[in-house]
């Protein structure tokens, strides 16, 4: 629970330090005081915005420290552990503190470390529980409504399965939307593609092809020309009767092999001369092979000139160069496949999208049921509640409306609805057009107390929640205070004295100016002191004798 709160140069405070007890606490003071700087402070420690309008005048900075022990929390305990702010489960005080300068920028810390202000939210959600004097109007929004009625169900599980097949649910359509957005590209494209990718395929050329195509090409229109041509040379290297090359090479060899006896220096002349008579005998031969195996094909040098054409026109259509139609044809199958896989997908994610929307829907009805069951139990405690505040004839219920064609968000498909009726005969309706200002504070007092049973929360805070009510129902709501204040720590800042009285210590807040600065100061009141302030409270600032016996009877009944 929180022990102490010290506060520095924030707003109308210089310096303020108030020490805390369990149960019931209240706050008063004169109107414009500043009751609520208690909470305000309190706020920054929870993690709250922080403003350069709350440093003091002529401070450098506002500075604000809030002390809590930790005997009975272990969660708490468990959590700074496991982030490194506690060294073991034997320590059992927390300090959070939270420094605020006159330029608007604020530092936060933890037992000393400094941390950031999403792990100040983090602890101080099992902390402290902030109820403001407007939270009431807050109740009249459907979001606040089906807010309070699961916490009160108390069914995160069934919460979390309907986000998470929500969640799922959307990015499945966030797909289909964007395959969809752009079938129509992609349809031209397929066609155009599907013309495409046929023309090449009927024409299949193969991956080398041209290249043989080309090398054949050259080969098959010079033929007779290498016919003739490799013919002679057969001739004139061995065939010619007046003078071949293989005859002269010989002759040449037969003269200097006689010569060689004379002079062994032409002995390397005669085997070069030997080495070219063979060489000669060779190439005589392949070139005889080969012009006989020429041929020339008319019907065949008209299929290479057709295909070689065709391709040539096929890679200017494609843009193209021709040694890259094959790659070309192979692209343009690949990316017809991945636009056929697409719209496949697209009917695919069309069945997928209907069958997680079945999924939702029935992650939404159990959580339908679930939020029924439980609007049944809390109609019956604030009908209680608000009876016992002056509203005996009232009747209340909760609403709890599936509707399967709504659609799909991460709180399900209900609408939920608080409904009353606060004269018999009177059909009951939506609050805003029932309630007055005074009726709403009790609903929205019955639910928070109703509410705050059992959420393991140490710290209460109710600032000024009892607006708008007075007279024996103030004194119902500071019994439900007092009875909260049983199980939990409850602060209450009040402006009446029947919940004042109810309090098991009482803080009184005064504001001192000398007309150059203002200082507000908080002390705690003891029995004389609190008998006093209730007679202020009852009677005003002239504290007659009736008044004070008033206030001393009013105090003593609670006790």
């Amino acid at each position: 629970m929180l022990t102490h709160l010290s506060i520095r140069n924030l707003a109308v405070v210089k310096a303020l330090d108030i020490d805390l007890r369990s149960g019931l606490t209240v706050i008063t003071g004169e109107t414009g005081a500043g009751k609520s700087i208690a909470i305000d402070a309190l706020g920054l420690c929870l993690g709250e915005r922080a403003d350069a309008n709350m440093v003091r005048a002529n401070a450098s900075k506002a500075d604000v420290t809030a002390s809590y022990d930790l005997s009975a929390l272990p969660t708490v305990i468990q959590w700074l552990i496991e982030h490194d702010l506690s060294e073991s489960d034997e320590h059992q005080e927390l300090v959070i503190r939270r420094i605020v300068s006159s330029e608007g920028r604020s530092k936060a810390y933890i037992n000393g470390v400094s941390v950031s202000l999403q792990q100040l939210k983090a602890i101080s959600q099992h902390l402290v529980s902030i109820h403001g004097q407007h939270a009431h109007q807050q109740l009249l929004k459907p979001e606040t409504q089906r807010k309070l009625l699961d916490n009160f169900a108390e069914h995160s599980p069934l919460l979390n399965h309907v986000k998470e097949k929500y969640q799922t649910l959307s990015r499945a359509k966030a797909e289909y939307q964007e395959l969809l957005s752009g079938q129509q590209l992609r349809q031209d494209r397929r066609s155009l593609l599907e013309y495409q990718v046929q023309e090449l395929d009927e024409f299949a050329i193969g991956e080398a092809e041209f290249t043989e195509l080309e090398t054949e090409h050259k080969r098959l229109s010079n033929s007779q020309t290498l016919l003739e041509q490799t013919q002679k040379s057969f001739h004139q290297l061995y065939e010619a009767d007046d003078f071949n090359a293989l005859s002269a090479v010989q002759n040449s060899v037969d003269m200097l092999q006689e010569l060689q006896e004379h002079d062994a220096a032409l002995s390397p002349i005669v085997s070069v001369l030997n080495e070219a008579l063979i060489n000669i005998d060779e190439a005589a031969n392949e070139l005889r092979n080969y012009s006989e195996q020429l041929e020339i094909d008319p019907m065949k040098m008209q299929q290479v000139e057709m295909r070689y054409s065709q391709s040539l026109d096929l890679s200017r259509k494609h843009q193209v160069n021709p040694e890259a139609l094959y790659a070309h044809h192979q692209e343009l199958a690949d990316e017809l496949n991945i636009l056929t896989k697409e719209d496949d997908s697209l009917s695919t994610l069309a069945e997928k999208l209907n069958g997680l929307e079945e999924e939702y829907n029935q992650a939404a009805s159990k959580l339908s049921k679930s939020r029924i069951k439980a609007s049944r139990k809390l109609a019956e405690l604030v009908e209680k509640h608000i009876r016992s505040m002056n509203m005996e004839k009232a009747q209340f219920a909760i609403q709890v409306n599936f509707d399967e064609q709504q659609a799909a968000n991460a709180n399900g498909k209900d609408n939920i609805q608080f409904t009353i009726s606060t004269n018999p005969g009177i059909a009951p309706d939506s609050l805003d057009k029932v309630v007055s200002g005074g009726e709403l504070s009790r609903v929205g007092l019955a639910l928070q107390v109703i509410s705050s049973r059992g959420n393991q929360i140490p710290t209460m805070i109710f600032d000024e929640v009892d607006t708008g009510i007075s007279g024996p129902t103030a004194s119902v709501v500071g019994k439900l205070l007092r009875q909260l204040g049983q199980t939990c720590q409850v602060v209450c800042v009040t402006h009446l004295p029947q919940v004042a009285a109810c309090g098991h210590n009482q803080m009184f807040v005064t504001k001192f100016s000398d007309n150059k600065t203002t200082e507000t100061h908080m002390i705690s009141l003891n029995e004389n002191e609190r008998i006093e302030e209730l007679a202020r409270l009852l009677a005003g600032d002239t504290l007659t004798d009736s008044a004070l016996a008033n206030a001393k009877e009013l105090l003593n009944s609670y006790e």
